[in-house]
């Protein structure tokens, strides 16, 4: 090694230390990540993408995923971008181009859960009952709330939104087009008692100014590559397409929807198959607890 090689080596060094019988990293942003390679940092990048939790996200969103779950390898993103290019459900989803897109207006947003839009996707295959999804998105942090329903009537709306309430307060302003189960009189009834302005997007577009539309593709994007064959499924796969959706990061907060919301970083399923450090920290913690 020449000397300049050398001097990269010592400085690289100090951010890597030993714990038989892993190496750990101290990534820049002072978070400690497990370095892996082989095998076992392919089928981590596999877990990341297509696995419950993974939602067949594209490669830089799927190496987040893995920097995320506390894992590190040097070519990570060349990997991500290979597994991605090879994956045959991914490649068997068109994509759709910015003509169908409306345009995306901002909105002015003080707080998180201020303001929420709300729209429903359907109709689906029957499954379990259920034929539509109602979506609602947090404007600020990107939180996705989504239910299955077997009707997209005002009743059913009301009452989601009371469930919504309860768990993340009454926000300033609900967004939604111009349906009719958004436009009725029980509806104005709950935003009424809860204090609650309700904004119409415009009538030459009926999407709610983006943010919700961009939801509804990547729930539909996820459930497309994830229920299979079996069509009628996809009432089953929500959740976890949910949750895939909320630990994806994304680009405008600069971290995943968890993350803002919670503090913390999700803990994945792929962390204790193959043991982040947090992972060997608490069964560490377990196992001398037990002595």
């Amino acid at each position: 090694m020449s000397s300049q090689q050398k001097n990269k080596f010592f400085k690289d060094v100090k951010h890597y230390f030993w714990d038989d019988p892993y190496l750990f990293k101290i990534c820049a942003d002072q978070v400690i990540r497990r370095c892996v390679h082989g095998k076992e940092a392919l089928d981590i990048l596999e877990a990341c993408h297509n696995g419950p939790t993974g939602g067949h996200h594209g490669a830089n969103l799927t190496a987040k995923k893995v920097f995320d779950a506390g894992f590190f390898w040097p070519t990570i993103y060349k990997d991500a971008h290979e597994l991605v290019k090879n994956c045959d459900s991914c490649q068997r989803q068109g994509k759709i181009s910015q003509r169908d897109e409306m345009p995306q207006n901002s909105i002015q947003v003080c707080e998180i859960f201020d303001v929420w839009g709300i729209d429903f996707m359907g109709p689906f295959p029957s499954s379990r009952g259920n034929k539509y999804i109602l979506v609602a998105v947090d404007y600020l942090s990107k939180w996705v709330e989504a239910k299955a329903l077997p009707t997209n009537d005002a009743r059913v709306v009301c009452k989601f939104l009371k469930s919504l309430f309860a768990r993340f307060g009454a926000p300033r302003a609900i967004i939604s087009d111009r349906g009719t189960h958004f436009c009725n009189d029980q509806f104005a009834k709950v935003m009424l008692k809860y204090g609650v302005t309700h904004r119409l997007s415009t009538a030459y577009h009926p999407q709610t100014s983006g943010q919700v539309e961009v939801s509804n593709r990547g729930l539909k994007r996820i459930l497309e590559r994830t229920v299979g064959e079996n069509r009628a499924s996809w009432s089953d796969k929500l959740d976890d397409a949910l949750w895939a959706f909320r630990t994806a990061y994304k680009t405008p907060i600069g971290c995943t929807p968890y993350k803002l919301v919670y503090g913390k970083a999700c803990h994945l399923p792929i962390k204790l198959e193959h043991k982040a450090y947090w992972a060997l920290k608490h069964a560490l913690c377990s196992s001398s607890i037990g002595r």
